[in-house]
């Protein structure tokens, strides 16, 4: 471990193709389009891109799949543009993968998306000798074919036995599947999802109430350090050192200009935490900032800021931290 440095992000990589709508139709209605724009999407570029604008002085490096298209372009671009790494992106005659966001200002949105080469990544397309990194977060679970049909454990597997720190999350979907991450978690050191995603896979409600009961029952199925769960009233974290909560903080009227991406900015303020060895309250503190500040943008890093700059925003709005 000692040699071994930065983040690697692998998983789901895609182009989010976003409708600004004012409210979302009925069947049979019809919603006018108020705006159009392209962001990156997915785990891989919106964490890492995330990580290296909350702290720039990490080693990012992205891994994953996409097509040589235009969108595999202006992903690889972006990525750059932000000094994340991109050497480990395998690139293939599929087309990128890509998501149609409908989203109204301020509130829900609801995603329609193209699998692409994301389906079609596993665990042949990570370059194990040239990883090298300190931790590796794998992530969408249940929106990746081969990481569900059982490469994601075996690239988790593989990771842990080089001395490499894990960490996965999920996509939160109505579905029986939620049983196919269990397996994984006996590989897994940090699970970060939503309670949604962890009241299925625990089969419990989803209940600000039971968010402890939940957090135990994950553990108890093998994520070695740390379960942390959040939802938009709070988030959570357990560990050997104890269950943890950190409440949301009121935003001012207007503040929020959209939700896509607040989940994996929320996970990037995680991920630097345990990178930074802090302690469970520094790294929902650290989560809750970034998730906060990801939601001034419509899209999934518009809104992103180095630490310093969050931390001046968050004074502003007279909140303590």
């Amino acid at each position: 471990m000692a040699n071994k440095t930065g983040i690697a992000v692998a998983g789901t990589i895609l182009v989010d193709k976003i409708n600004q709508i004012a409210a979302y139709p009925a069947s049979g209605e019809l919603t006018k389009i108020l705006s159009l724009s392209r962001a990156v999407g997915g785990a891989v570029p919106n964490v890492g891109i995330d990580i290296k604008r909350v702290d720039p002085t990490i080693p990012v490096k992205v891994v994953g799949k996409i097509g040589n298209d235009g969108d595999g372009d202006f992903l690889v671009k972006t990525l750059k543009e932000n000094e994340v790494d991109t050497s480990l992106l395998v690139r293939v005659g599929l087309p990128t993968s890509f998501t149609d966001v409908m989203s109204i200002v301020g509130g829900q949105r609801t995603f329609f998306t193209y699998p692409g080469a994301c389906a079609d990544f596993g665990y042949d397309d990570v370059d194990f000798e040239n990883l090298d990194a300190k931790m590796l977060h794998l992530g969408y679970f249940l929106l990746l074919d081969k990481v569900d049909g059982g490469d994601g454990e075996r690239i988790l597997k593989r990771a842990k036995e080089m001395g490499i720190k894990t960490s996965i999350d999920l996509v939160s979907e109505n579905s029986d599947r939620y049983h196919i991450v269990k397996s994984c978690l006996k590989y897994v050191d940090n699970m970060i999802i939503n309670e949604l995603e962890a009241g299925m896979i625990a089969e419990i409600e989803p209940k600000r109430e039971n968010l402890e009961k939940i957090a135990r029952a994950i553990k108890d199925m093998g994520v070695s350090e740390r379960i942390i769960i959040h939802m938009p009233e709070i988030c959570v974290c357990l560990s050997d050192n104890g269950f943890f909560e950190f409440p949301s903080w009121d935003l001012p009227n207007g503040f929020i200009k959209g939700k896509t991406g607040a989940g994996d900015a929320f996970c990037a303020g995680a991920l630097i935490g345990i990178y930074r060895g802090l302690e469970e309250m520094g790294i929902l503190t650290l989560a809750s900032k970034a998730a906060t500040v990801s939601l001034s943008a419509p899209d999934s890093i518009g809104g992103m800021m180095t630490e310093a700059e969050i931390d001046a925003l968050l004074t502003e709005m007279n909140i303590t931290f």
